[in-house]
């Protein structure tokens, strides 16, 4: 019976981590569709967000199977828990890209020092989720660390987004729609890392039985 269970913690752990892919896939697809104006790849990434949407349900339908049947014990309740937290969060990564990917539909253009630091933020959110699922299927706290400190990297790099925008709008009032564009893609690039730092708090959780909540 165990060994059953088990194969199904480790059926778990692989939607997580291709859930994850999915959503790195589409962090990366809509920076470039940021970079080159690619409006069909940026509707690509809209449409793919049902996917993501796919992949949660699918989590969550095996998560309560595991509850329902199996009657875990405390750790693998934890981790079973923790894991429906986490795709909570991880869908909603997936709804930010998707909601950067509309806004490059629309025909944004961002200044270069703008794009500069958004793509250094799509850099660090995207390995930020993926770190995050690597750190709960290996029981990593380490890794759950340096999720945490990460998320401290993307705040700045907002607080320079924003400042870059009064910047360029006290100079140059030609420029409000690209700095409207600019303050709306880091802010959904700093709730990306947001949702990541607390997949991170779960896993957390999920090794400790403790969440900062608490």
């Amino acid at each position: 019976m165990r060994e059953i269970f088990d194969r199904q913690l480790e059926a778990l752990n692989d939607m997580l981590i291709e859930m994850g892919a999915l959503i790195e896939d589409a962090i990366k697809k809509t920076m470039q569709s940021l970079k080159t104006g690619d409006i069909l790849l940026a509707k690509e990434v809209i449409e793919g967000d049902n996917d993501i949407d796919d992949k949660e349900m699918e989590i969550e339908k095996l998560a309560l199977k595991l509850l329902l049947q199996q009657h875990p014990v405390a750790r693998d309740l934890r981790q079973i828990s923790a894991a429906l937290k986490m795709v909570t969060d991880m869908e909603r990564v997936g709804d930010q890209a998707a909601d950067i990917a509309e806004i490059t539909t629309y025909g944004c253009t961002l200044p270069p020092i703008g794009l500069e630091i958004i793509t250094k933020m799509a850099e660090e959110t995207s390995s930020m989720v993926t770190k995050s699922i690597d750190a709960f299927v290996k029981k990593d706290l380490l890794l759950v660390h340096r999720v945490k400190v990460m998320d401290d990297t993307v705040d700045d790099l907002f607080m320079q987004a924003r400042s870059q925008a009064v910047r360029l709008l006290s100079s140059n009032e030609a420029v409000g729609e690209q700095i409207i564009d600019l303050l709306m893609i880091a802010k959904y690039f700093e709730r990306i890392g947001d949702h990541a730092e607390n997949i991170a708090e779960w896993v957390d959780y999920s090794i400790t039985g403790i969440h900062k909540s608490h």
